[in-house]
C-alpha cells in the first residue's frame, strides 16, 4: 500500500487546501489513492483537469482516483461520468475529517461516490489551519473563503460559496505560531479578501485585521496581502499602508478591465477612475508601492476602443505585475449568454499586447531599483524577493528564509541582481 498522491490545479488557496487534505487523509489512514484538486476559473481549467485525471489514471492504474476542488463543486456530474474517476467530493467535504475517514474505511461501495452538497448553505469557514504552508521563508494564512459578489464572467462563487471569515483572534494565534517557528513573512489569502469581517460580530474590516496583527505580533517582520478589490479598501488599511513599514508595499488588484461600459457589463463595483484614484492615493501614502493586477482581454462586446482603455489603464495606474486572462466562455455564468463579438484570434492578439506592455512596465520597474538598497527575503540560497515582490538573484548563496539587506547591482532578464 502507498500514501496518497496529490495534484493541485489553480490558485494559491487550492494549494493551501491540498496541504490540509494531506494531513486529513494521513490521519484517516487513506492509502493507494490519487487526489486531484481542480480549478474552475475558466473552461480551459476544467479541460486541463479532465486531461490531468486521464493521465493520472494511466500512470496509477491500481489507485483510486478522487476528484475535488472548484470544478468538482460546480459540475460534479462531469467528473462522476468519467470512467477514470472513482469519487467526487465537494469543496466543503474535502476539508472535513469524516470525509477522509469514509474514503479510507472501505473503497468498495460503502462510501458515496459523489459527495457534493450545496455550498451556498455553508456558513462556517473551514477551520483547518496549516502552520507553515509555502516555502520555508514565507507562510500563507487563509483568513477568508467564498464570495458574495456575482461578476458576470466568474464561476468561483458557485465553487466556493458565500463569503465566510476566520475570526481575528484565530488568525493572530496562528501567525504567532508561525513567527515562533521562524517564518519572516506571512501572506493573508482568501477568495475575496477585502470582504473579510462582514459576517463577523461588529463587522470589522480587513484594515482592522491588518492593524491588529501588526500590533499583537510585534515580532513578525513582514506582512503581505494577496489579491484585493480596491473599491472595498477601508480607512484602516490605507492607514496601515501609510504608517506600517512591516506591511509590504505590493498590492495585487482585481481590476479586470479599463473601460467603464465593460466594467458595468462585468458587474464590477468600480469604474476606471476609482482604480486610478486608489493607486494614486496609495502611492502618495507609500511612494515605493507597486501594483499587480488581473486584466481580461476579449470580454464579449469589447471593441478596440474599449480594449485601448485597458491598455491605457496599465500606465494610468502604474501597474507592474500583470495577470492577463484571454476571455473564454464559462458555462453557467451570465457572460456566457452575451453574444461573443470578438474573434478568438483577436482575443489572443489583445492578450499578447497586454502582456507586452506589462513586460515594458516590469523593465521600467527593474531599472528604477538599480543602486537602491532592499531588504530581501531569501526563498532559496540563490533567489529572494524585495518588499515589492521583485525577484533578486544572488551569485553568493544566502541563508534560506533570512532577510538580507543588499544594494541592487544590475538586472538579468526579469530579475534584479545583488
Amino acid at each position: 500500500m502507498t500514501a496518497p498522491k496529490f495534484t493541485t490545479l489553480g490558485c494559491r488557496l487550492n494549494a493551501y487546501e491540498t496541504e490540509a487534505m494531506k494531513e486529513l487523509s494521513q490521519q484517516a489512514g487513506l492509502e493507494n489513492a490519487v487526489i486531484v484538486n481542480t480549478c474552475a476559473v475558466t473552461s480551459e481549467a476544467v479541460r486541463k483537469a479532465r486531461q490531468e485525471i486521464r493521465k493520472l489514471r494511466r500512470e496509477n492504474p491500481e489507485a483510486r482516483v478522487i476528484v475535488t476542488g472548484c470544478a468538482a463543486q460546480t459540475e460534479p456530474e462531469t467528473f462522476a461520468a468519467m470512467d477514470e474517476v472513482d469519487a467526487v467530493i465537494g469543496n466543503t467535504e474535502k476539508m472535513q475529517p469524516d470525509t477522509w475517514k469514509g474514503m479510507a474505511a472501505d473503497f468498495i461501495g460503502q462510501t458515496e461516490s459523489v459527495q457534493v452538497d450545496d455550498i451556498m448553505s455553508v456558513t462556517e469557514t473551514a477551520g483547518h489551519l496549516i502552520d507553515g504552508f509555502g516555502t520555508r521563508s514565507r507562510a500563507y494564512v487563509q483568513v477568508q473563503n467564498g464570495c458574495d459578489h456575482r461578476c458576470t464572467f466568474c464561476i468561483i462563487p458557485y465553487g466556493r460559496g458565500n463569503s465566510r471569515s476566520v475570526p481575528a483572534g484565530v488568525v493572530v494565534d496562528q501567525i504567532k505560531r508561525l513567527v515562533d517557528k521562524g517564518y519572516n513573512e506571512v501572506v493573508l489569502t482568501g477568495v475575496d479578501l477585502t470582504s473579510w469581517g462582514a459576517d463577523l460580530p461588529a463587522m470589522p474590516k480587513l484594515g482592522d485585521l491588518v492593524m491588529r496583527i501588526l500590533k499583537l505580533v510585534p515580532d513578525l517582520p513582514r506582512l503581505r496581502i494577496s489579491s484585493i478589490d480596491s473599491i472595498e479598501v477601508d480607512e484602516n488599511l490605507m492607514q496601515a499602508i501609510a504608517t506600517e513599514q512591516r506591511l509590504m508595499p505590493h498590492l495585487h488588484l482585481s481590476l479586470q478591465h479599463g473601460d467603464d461600459l465593460i466594467l458595468k457589463r462585468m458587474k464590477r463595483r468600480h469604474l476606471r477612475d476609482d482604480a486610478i484614484r486608489f493607486t494614486e492615493e496609495a502611492k502618495k501614502l507609500r511612494p515605493e508601492m507597486t501594483f499587480g493586477a488581473d486584466i481580461i482581454a476579449g470580454f464579449p462586446t469589447e471593441t478596440e476602443a474599449h480594449f485601448e482603455n485597458s491598455m491605457k489603464l496599465i500606465q494610468d495606474c502604474d501597474l507592474t505585475w500583470l495577470h492577463v486572462f484571454p476571455y473564454s466562455k464559462r458555462p453557467g455564468t451570465p457572460a456566457a449568454r452575451i453574444p461573443q463579438q470578438v474573434n478568438g484570434n483577436v482575443i489572443k492578439d489583445r492578450a499578447a499586447r497586454l502582456r507586452a506592455i506589462g513586460e515594458t512596465q516590469v523593465t521600467a520597474h527593474l531599472a528604477q531599483q538599480i543602486g537602491k538598497t532592499h531588504n530581501i527575503l531569501m526563498e532559496n540560497p540563490n533567489m529572494g524577493r524585495t518588499e515589492q515582490f521583485t525577484e533578486v538573484a544572488f551569485t553568493t548563496p544566502q541563508i534560506e528564509g533570512q532577510i538580507v539587506t543588499k544594494p541592487i547591482l544590475g538586472i538579468t532578464g526579469t530579475q534584479l541582481t545583488a
